[in-house]
């Protein structure tokens, strides 16, 4: 990944709705080669996948879990992302293994998912913030 490829990164991030057009015109490249970028982007694995942010109502949190030192936390994270209000699962260094960036209808629904977390085996302890506010970048 160069600087081009960067500054192209940074604009999908904001929007990635953003047309390969104004990309370029706001990068000093041609629409062509954005394209190409972008796709190299998406074979090569760097851009996952392309997702929208939303202002439901809803209330959203970030639920850390810790787990027992012997846990695969990759295997945790992938079933643990299947569940419905989950939007992201974070594997992290620190005092926490696990962060879960929720998004329920209402803090019943929060609290449901941290006693879902709560019941898993693996799980030895959670600490739950709420997310108050976002800024997108």
């Amino acid at each position: 990944m160069d600087d081009l490829d960067r500054q192209i990164l940074d604009i999908l991030r904001r929007d990635a709705r953003t047309p390969y057009t104004e990309i370029a015109d706001e990068v000093g490249t041609s629409e062509g080669t954005v394209r190409n970028r972008v796709e190299r982007m998406m074979d090569d694995d760097v851009i996952e996948r392309f997702t929208i942010s939303t202002r439901t109502g809803n209330v959203q949190a970030m639920i850390e879990l810790s787990v027992a030192v012997e846990v695969d936390t990759k295997a945790v994270s992938e079933r643990i992302a299947e569940w419905d209000e989950v939007d992201f699962v974070w594997m992290v260094s620190g005092e926490q293994d696990v962060v879960l960036v929720v998004d329920a209808a209402d803090t019943r629904g929060v609290n449901d998912l941290i006693t879902k977390a709560r019941d898993q085996e693996e799980v030895v302890s959670t600490k739950t913030r709420l997310i108050l506010d976002e800024e997108l970048g």
